[in-house]
């Protein structure tokens, strides 16, 4: 058995039948020229039949003291792939709409710790002809940026090239290994940053949260997001296109990430009038980005550093609103580049802390919120991409709701579109779908604002 790191260990700690632990994908595929009905069918009877599994996808929980641990993982010789990979297909007639209803209720079953913690299903039946892919995986295995990468290279960019690959029988990228005076440098010099974050603490503290501003976590005002849910979830997912970002980024010399924020800003800002629920004080983002090196991009486990964004959803005018909104990512992103990984993920820890303090029974529903909302952008593909022929349309990253976390909002772009995946507790925020048009007036808002 492999010891398990004690980040991916808090994954599984925390996991329980209201909290599903899992990251997943929706993707939408138009078939090639010619595919004939047996297109899905013969996918997956190819797929099927490959029997390589790299280490990661066949990891799971071990036993210890004759339960199942946390803390150990065991490695399945013989992966049992029929249950792994589902095929199904949508009732008549086969809307979207009744795809994203499958999709909220695959997204809100838990996955079995019996077996390697992930799974994967082929949807046909979509009326436009159109076929999908539903694939979660454990938080504890990957994140999201990682499983993400996974994805991308399991297709390609050549329409011609029909091989088909699945990120489970992917081997890491092979990268040129480090002399052995390097690599100890490293240890030393990351065994130093974590030394140095006991007596520095306090200065790093001053320095990083007063003299420069960082935003601080529990200053967020209470919202109907920030309550303890139950395990029903509700998916929500829609594209829009990138050269309409790009377009206020250019007006503005804000970022395309920051436009991003203020779109959300402002959809969140009229979902919540709508309930008469606004807070007088802005919501606040945790903003996750990821901490690895470019050879480190394959590997399993976590490494992601948070940013708390303040969101202005006060501010009424939507350029106002971008403004402040770039100011705050601005001043806290300085933070963070002036900091080694080692402590950058110490502050994140600390900045992040309410997502483990919501594992606690009764914190969210006792203590203010340490933000309001979990907002991702995680890098996708920037050019069309490919899967046996088939054209990847759409691609919905779906990730975790939280007790005090009830929705969660993450993006990725793909090829000239930003595509949108939203996931919430299916009780405590009704007419999730709704959100989906906030978001459109939001960025329609923010054009005429510059005059677009």
């Amino acid at each position: 058995m492999e010891l398990i790191s004690p980040t991916d260990s808090m994954f599984l700690l925390g996991e329980s039948r209201e909290h599903p632990m899992h990251v997943a994908g929706l993707q939408l595929f138009e078939p090639p020229s010619g595919a004939g009905p047996d297109f899905v069918k013969d996918m997956y009877d190819t797929i099927v039949k490959n029997d390589d599994f790299q280490p990661t996808f066949r990891k799971h929980p071990g036993r210890l003291l004759g339960g199942i641990s946390s803390f150990a993982w065991a490695f399945d010789d013989d992966v049992d792939i029929d249950y792994h990979l589902r095929r199904s297909a949508l009732p008549r007639p086969g809307r979207v709409r009744d795809l994203l209803e499958l999709v909220s209720r695959l997204h809100g079953t838990l996955l079995d710790r019996h077996r390697p913690l992930w799974e994967a299903s082929l949807v046909e039946g979509l009326s436009d002809g159109r076929f999908a892919v539903y694939s979660k995986t454990h938080h504890s295995l990957l994140d999201g940026v990682s499983a993400q990468r996974l994805a991308m290279r399991s297709m390609t960019p050549d329409p011609n090239d029909r091989d088909i690959r699945v990120p489970w029988t992917l081997k890491p990228k092979s990268r040129k290994p480090r002399p052995a005076q390097s690599t100890l440098r490293s240890v030393i010099d990351a065994a130093g940053s974590v030394a140095a974050l006991g007596p520095s603490s306090l200065s790093l503290a001053r320095a990083a949260l007063i003299e420069q501003q960082l935003t601080l976590p529990f200053r967020a005002p209470k919202t109907m997001f920030n309550v303890p849910i139950g395990g029903a979830r509700r998916a929500a997912a829609q594209s829009w296109p990138l050269a309409r970002f790009k377009g206020v980024k250019d007006a503005t010399g804000a970022t395309v990430n920051d436009v991003v924020l203020a779109m959300c800003a402002g959809a969140l800002r009229a979902y919540l009038s709508e309930h008469e629920a606004l807070p007088d004080t802005p919501l606040v983002a945790m903003v996750p980005v990821s901490l690895r090196a470019e050879h480190e991009q394959d590997a399993g486990g976590n490494m992601v550093g948070t940013i708390l964004c303040n969101l202005a959803t006060d501010i009424e005018d939507p350029a106002k609103r971008l403004e402040a909104i770039s100011t705050s990512m601005s001043a806290n992103k300085k933070v963070f580049a002036e900091l080694p990984r080692m402590q950058a993920l110490a502050l994140s820890a600390f900045l992040s802390s309410g997502v483990a303090l919501a594992l606690v029974p009764g914190f969210a529903s006792s203590a203010p919120p340490p933000f309001n909302i979990v907002i991702s952008n995680v890098p996708g593909a920037r050019e069309p991409m490919y899967w046996n022929g088939a054209r990847l349309d759409g691609n919905y990253p779906l990730s975790i709701a939280l007790d005090g976390q009830a929705l969660n909002i993450t993006l990725t772009n793909n090829a000239d579109n930003l595509d949108f995946g939203l996931v919430g507790c299916r009780r405590s925020v009704p007419h999730l779908q709704r959100l989906l048009g906030h978001l459109e007036d939001a960025l329609a808002d923010l054009e005429r604002a510059c005059g677009l």
